[in-house]
């Protein structure tokens, strides 16, 4: 008797092991994939709901969210892991910045897995993007966006100086005296208190107007070897770019833009003007003083405009590729794509969203976000070469110095040309 109730406790202990054994063996064994972002708050925001709703149909699969606010600290601890061998899972790159990875072999092809998807086929999404993110004619990254370059503008700032909107067809004409009719100095004290626009001076900002003016940024855009800034057309555009700042004044100067920037002075009211991609307008919506809308790019000889893309891309290193597959095609699914465009920060890759109302929203500004589908059939690449990164930041130092008075047009396109040589002696084309 005094030895048979420890002898049920092991029975009854052995019974629940089993048990337990056989409950796990049944039940798929959870797996983890890290996932890396940038981005704001909204962004952020966006990306949890994401991964809250795929948690909801794939329990199996855990996905850990790392937040990087800003995109510089992003697109260097990238390259730090990377190159340490430790890369996240899952990533977001941009398609003038994927090539530094495909070329070392350090990207998992995603073509193979999209072949045999069931939610997705490359026929769903805009070919600019599926064509953005192919290394060696195979697709390697899943886009998640169609941005480009638009005119965001003060609507308010219009109405005061009898302004008239941008039309969709404005000049390049139309748009340097709208730009000068909205730099006002209101006290006459010879400062400027209103300027007309606000743009950055770089190489991805000109490159619309090199194309819009009949020249071209490189040589050759399947395997270019140098940039091309000092042929007639090319630098012709570099100068009217130029111009903004140096003839019209209708751009800050180097240290007004260094004291404030040109989306701050936009966000508070004292410049009317500003380019950027849709990036910019979940902070503009945080805007509440005065309405703003979108514009398409003017226009010269031709329409063009610049693609701004974004795409998910699988690490070659990571050891639950089938998982993260899963994932990604989750996150660029209709259900997906439709819970990041409610941040405002995207225009949807995948066709049927861009055109639904999660984009198209007529309750949230910009009212004329269809400018950016209107405008997607005149988008262009930039050169996907893996040193692109470097070839394009070289540049736009040159273009910047020029822009602010330091250098001449003409001393700029030869030091871009010289400059930049050894980088593309180095890349890698796709």
């Amino acid at each position: 008797m005094p030895h048979s109730l420890p002898a049920r406790f092991a029975l009854r202990f052995i019974f629940i092991s089993l048990l337990f054994f056989l409950l796990t063996s049944c039940s798929p064994a959870q797996q983890t994939v890290s996932f890396m972002v940038s981005g704001d708050p909204a962004e952020r925001q966006a990306y949890l709901d994401l991964v809250a709703a795929f948690h909801e149909t794939h329990p199996e699969i855990v996905v850990e969210v790392t937040h990087i606010p800003s995109g510089s600290d992003y697109r260097n601890r990238l390259s730090t892991e990377f190159a340490a061998g430790t890369p996240p899972d899952v990533t977001l790159m941009n398609y003038r910045r994927f090539g530094q990875f495909a070329a070392n072999g350090l990207l998992e092809p995603l073509g193979p897995y999209l072949a045999e998807s069931d939610l997705i086929q490359p026929d769903d999404f805009y070919p600019i993007t599926i064509d953005a993110f192919t290394w060696d004619d195979v697709i390697t990254c899943i886009p998640q966006n169609i941005s480009s370059l638009v005119v965001y503008y003060n609507q308010d700032m219009f109405d005061a100086a009898g302004v008239a909107y941008p039309a969709d067809d404005w000049t390049w004409d139309d748009f340097v005296k709208t730009a000068v009719a909205l730099t006002q100095d209101f006290d006459n004290d010879g400062t400027i208190d209103q300027y007309g626009l606000g743009v950055e001076a770089s190489l991805y900002r000109l490159a619309p107007f090199v194309w819009q003016n009949g020249g071209v940024i490189v040589n050759s855009e399947e395997f270019p070897t140098r940039l091309t800034l000092t042929r007639p057309p090319s630098q012709a555009a570099l100068q009217w770019f130029v111009d903004l700042r140096q003839v019209h004044g209708v751009v800050p100067d180097l240290v007004e833009e260094a004291a404030q920037d040109s989306e701050s002075r936009f966000v508070g009211g004292s410049t009317a003007m500003f380019l950027d991609s849709r990036r910019a307008t979940p902070t503009f919506r945080e805007i509440g003083g005065f309405v703003w809308d979108v514009a398409p790019l003017p226009h010269n000889q031709a329409v063009a405009g610049v693609l701004h893309s974004d795409a998910y891309c699988l690490s070659s290193t990571t050891q639950n590729k089938e998982a993260a597959w899963t994932f990604i095609e989750f996150a660029n699914s209709f259900e997906g794509q439709t819970i990041i465009a409610g941040s405002g920060r995207t225009v949807p890759s995948l066709i049927a969203v861009a055109e639904s109302d999660a984009f198209l929203d007529p309750g949230k500004l910009p009212a004329r976000s269809r400018v950016w589908l209107d405008t997607a059939s005149t988008l262009r690449l930039v050169p996907i070469i893996s040193t692109w990164e470097e070839i394009e930041s070289t540049a736009s130092e040159e273009i910047e110095r020029a822009f602010y008075g330091d250098i001449s047009v003409e001393e700029a396109a030869l030091l871009i040309d010289t400059r930049t040589e050894e980088y593309f002696l180095l890349g890698v084309s796709r």
